[in-house]
């Protein structure tokens, strides 16, 4: 029987943005000036409910560890809202964001280069608890052998080195330093994608039982279409700086309505190679996120494009239903 104080935490909404912008300037010549500007995320807004796993999917170069990131102020958004329990995460002092920041953690893409080569594996879990002086010597080290332990790693391994663990255990490692503070949201900016496929589920069985044990609250970023398929409660799908749909996952792969997701999707590889498949091969490249095309900015690839208003004006988020939400011509 599901707790009912458990069920209205989870109608909470954790996480609030709204309107969320982030350009990177292009500089050239002697006097470095600015000549353009990369528009890495445009306009974006979502909520992420409290206990939920949020997947945002798209190709590579399209804007979602900008928004990771810049959800965590580990970069500084041009304009828009986050909104954390509550709290406007832009507008607060450095004592304030330093104290949110127990609260709010991230995984990083690369096992490798995350974990700093001269810092013994126990030290770089505890380096969070040191910052914000919670606990005494003997607690901290007793809270990170707890977490390995966790995670699927033995004591002895605090006194190692990174370059003495394979792949999938530096992520390991990763995930321990992030829940060294308890936070109650974590990005997970790709955790598995520079893993191999059967280490790949361990993380990811791994990253589900550590949400059920604490509580935990992810935006969990990808471009495998299979791995959010399985971590994930809803999707947001990003195309080029801009989120095109979003849906509960049952609802999204089974029902996608963005022509970019229809495309996505027919490029799942599926383990009868004899069951017919609809491939839909997307013409052209990404276009350059310095220099955008007007109106819908997949219309130059899609192969549902409406050449008297595609190309022309940009489309709104239409709410089809209670579990998804589309920017799509096609459904106004």
């Amino acid at each position: 029987m599901t707790n009912p104080v458990d069920s209205n935490n989870r109608q909470r909404k954790l996480v609030k943005v709204e309107n969320l912008v982030k350009y990177f300037p292009v500089r050239s010549g002697i006097r470095q000036r600015i000549t353009a500007w990369v528009q890495a995320v445009d306009d974006v807004s979502f909520t992420i409910k409290a206990g939920e796993t949020l997947g945002l999917v798209g190709e590579s170069g399209c804007g979602k560890t900008t928004v990771g990131h810049t959800i965590l102020r580990l970069l500084e958004p041009d304009s828009g809202s986050v909104y954390f329990d509550g709290k406007d995460v832009l507008n607060i002092n450095d004592t304030e964001l330093k104290s949110l920041r127990c609260n709010m953690q991230i995984i990083f893409q690369d096992p490798y280069s995350s974990l700093d080569p001269h810092q013994q594996i126990g030290e770089c879990i505890a380096e969070g608890l040191h910052i914000h002086k919670i606990g005494t010597p003997k607690e901290r080290m007793g809270r990170v052998l707890d977490l390995m332990r966790r995670v699927g790693l033995e004591d002895y391994h605090a006194k190692r080195f990174p370059h003495e663990f394979s792949g999938g255990q530096r992520q390991r490692i990763g995930i321990a330093r992030a829940l060294a503070l308890q936070p109650k949201f974590i990005v997970a900016d790709e955790p598995v994608s520079a893993l191999d496929v059967s280490i790949q589920a361990q993380v990811l069985n791994l990253l589900n039982a550590l949400q059920d044990e604490f509580n935990l609250t992810y935006l969990f970023i990808a471009h495998n279409m299979s791995v959010i398929e399985h971590i994930s409660d809803r999707v947001m799908v990003m195309y080029l700086g801009k989120i095109v749909e979003i849906a509960s996952t049952p609802e999204l792969f089974n029902h996608p309505m963005h022509p970019y997701t229809q495309a996505l999707l027919s490029a799942v590889p599926i383990p009868n190679p004899r069951l017919p498949r609809d491939r839909i091969i997307l013409n052209g490249d990404v276009p350059s996120p310095l220099n955008p095309p007007p109106g819908c900015r997949f219309h130059p690839r899609c192969p549902q494009v409406m050449p008297d208003i595609c190309p022309i004006k940009e489309p709104t988020h239409k709410v089809t239903n209670s579990k998804h939400s589309v920017a799509c011509w096609l459904y106004e």
